[in-house]
């Protein structure tokens, strides 16, 4: 999760370590090479230089820029970023660095941990195309259950101590584990009523107090230890707490004008005007960099706009959960730490709160500086559950959390009916929340007035429309397939025998027909992104563009034939 590197190595040089070998074998030819150029070269010194050539090409000595490009360009790690100290950099640019370098080393094996963490959906869903690809085996500890339902075919589950194996991806775990839980808890149920009744007639039998029937006790007590082979199913003990709101008697929780912010030459954004509605739950989107914890570092007051105003309107009572938690005094326990923010609370009061947020026994003791991120983060909600507030603002709020703390966050965000705005590059708590979407890019705020799974259509319809616009001044080619479109390429004179203007009538229409299923295809694409949520109907769509594939091959094959015997009849 945290890769470390010499304190000197720039971005572009952790990304080049993947070829080191290749680099290697660079040098012994550049030390040939001028040798070489001394005299006339023995025949061994160009059989060596024969031999580093071939392992150099074959290695991809040649295009290591374009490897390195393309990767670079798939995890949004800019031109200039490259040139960065890679020490400079935040632990989610380092991580997409590292994971960069990782691809690049071409191996068999990819062993990621915490891969999503930090990356932005452009990134993640790129992550995710690559590993759909890759033809090796991908070991993954991840969270993000969208991501692992995307990527991997089996699921190991490290739980007390034991591994359990579902061969299925996140979805289907889910379903199997409280499928095996239930079928558990059934047997262990079944063992209970039968060891019941054996230990009541051994019982019964000890009593009567003779030799013969002490002896059949003692072997249905044997009988009974056997039988014990069920253990009793735990469940996991549910986080059970929930938000204060308050009341909100106005019509605006905030507003911001012509707002502005840049550090140095590097602007972030530039003369944003929008507001916030009570009860609206907006989720803030755009690529990692562009400003988001920004935007919301200045509607809390803790930084201040190069140019606008912001205004929070009087009824306001806002909630701030940070990306990164600090506390003020981090040397204090988790005991400590909530009474001075409590004052007035004894300490058995502050510790039965603490354990409705799974911090029990010696765990309230701990320094919060050792905490892990998760941790500190449901310290920081224990803290803030107790005001009443009507507009919680979140920055990344799942992220560090496993799932059982996301399940936790999220059932107590659904249970909060004031207004939310929140930063998230977890698909899931994305489209469970959010109403509104509010796209950063480009240093403007674009204003989606609609949930995610829509926001996410319109997207996939714009970059189909751009693709289209692209494609259409292109001439000589058709959609996909390589086959000319009707109204391309040269025309022909009139002059033909009987046969030939059917024969091309036969292939206009054949074009047609393949220029609409092509445009069907796109859509269907475009539908499936949206209903990446929907596992029913992404089923369902999943079907139906692979039959209109079929189509489109059985169009491009009759193409073929007509092409062929329109070239026969010329």
């Amino acid at each position: 999760q945290i890769p470390r590197y010499p304190a000197d190595y720039t971005v572009e040089q952790v990304l080049r370590r993947a070829f080191s070998d290749l680099e290697a074998i660079r040098r012994k030819m550049e030390a040939l090479e001028a040798d070489m150029a001394k005299g006339e070269p023995q025949a061994q010194t160009l059989r060596e230089y024969d031999a580093l050539t071939n392992r150099y090409q074959t290695g991809g000595g040649y295009d290591m820029d374009v490897s390195v490009n393309k990767i670079a360009n798939g995890l949004s790690i800019s031109h200039a970023q490259r040139q960065q100290l890679f020490d400079s950099l935040s632990g989610g640019e380092k991580t997409r660095v590292n994971l960069g370098r990782l691809i690049l080393e071409n191996t068999d094996v990819l062993l990621l941990d915490e891969p999503t963490n930090h990356l932005d959906i452009h990134a993640t869903e790129w992550l995710e195309d690559y590993i759909e690809h890759f033809h090796g085996t991908v070991f993954v500890i991840s969270h993000d259950r969208y991501f692992l339902d995307r990527t991997v075919r089996r699921i190991l589950e490290l739980e007390d101590g034991k591994v359990s194996s579902y061969s299925g991806n996140y979805s289907f775990y889910a379903i199997e584990k409280q499928r095996r839980l239930q079928e558990q808890q059934r047997r262990y149920e079944r063992e209970q009523t039968e060891i019941d009744r054996l230990s009541e007639t051994a019982r019964r039998m000890h009593e009567h107090n003779t030799e013969l029937l002490h002896k059949r006790a003692f072997s249905i007590e044997k009988r009974i230890e056997r039988i014990r082979t069920t253990s009793k199913p735990v469940r996991r003990r549910k986080i059970n707490a929930q938000f204060n709101t308050a009341e909100f008697h106005g019509d605006e929780i905030f507003s911001v004008r012509n707002l502005s912010k840049a550090y140095g030459a590097r602007e972030l954004f530039t003369d944003i005007t929008l507001k916030i509605e009570g009860g609206e739950r907006v989720g803030l989107t755009g690529v990692n960099g562009a400003g988001k914890s920004t935007f919301l570092r200045l509607l809390m007051g803790e930084e201040s706009p190069d140019t606008g105003r912001i205004r929070i309107g009087p009824q306001t009572r806002m909630a701030y959960l940070p990306q990164i938690v600090r506390f003020a005094h981090p040397d204090w326990t988790v005991l400590d730490s909530l009474m001075e923010t409590r004052r007035g609370l004894s300490e058995t009061s502050a510790r039965n709160r603490l354990a409705r947020y799974d911090f029990t026994g010696k765990d309230v003791f701990k320094p919060v500086c050792v905490l892990s991120g998760g941790e500190q983060s449901r310290l920081r909600l224990c803290m803030l559950m107790d005001d009443e507030i009507n507009c919680l603002v979140l920055d990344e709020p799942t992220n560090h959390l496993d799932i059982a703390s996301r399940e936790w966050i999220e059932d107590a965000v659904e249970a909060y009916d004031g207004t939310l705005l929140f930063v998230s590059h977890d698909r899931y708590f994305i489209n469970r929340f959010a109403t509104r979407i509010w796209e950063l890019a480009d240093g403007t705020i674009t204003d989606y007035p609609m949930g995610f799974a829509q926001y996410r259509e319109m997207k996939a319809l714009e970059t189909l429309e751009k693709a289209g616009a692209e494609n259409s001044s292109v001439s000589g080619k058709p959609l996909s397939g390589g086959k000319p479109l009707s109204g391309t390429g040269k025309k022909t004179s009139g002059a033909r025998n009987g046969k030939q203007p059917s024969l091309h009538r036969q292939m206009e229409l054949c074009e047609r027909d393949i220029e609409k299923a092509e445009t069907r295809l796109a859509g269907l694409d475009a539908q499936m992104e949206a209903a990446a949520f929907d596992y029913e109907k992404l089923t369902e769509l999943t079907l139906a563009r692979e039959e209109v594939q079929r189509e489109i091959d059985a169009l491009y094959e009759r193409w073929e034939q007509l092409s062929e015997q329109s070239g026969d009849n010329a």
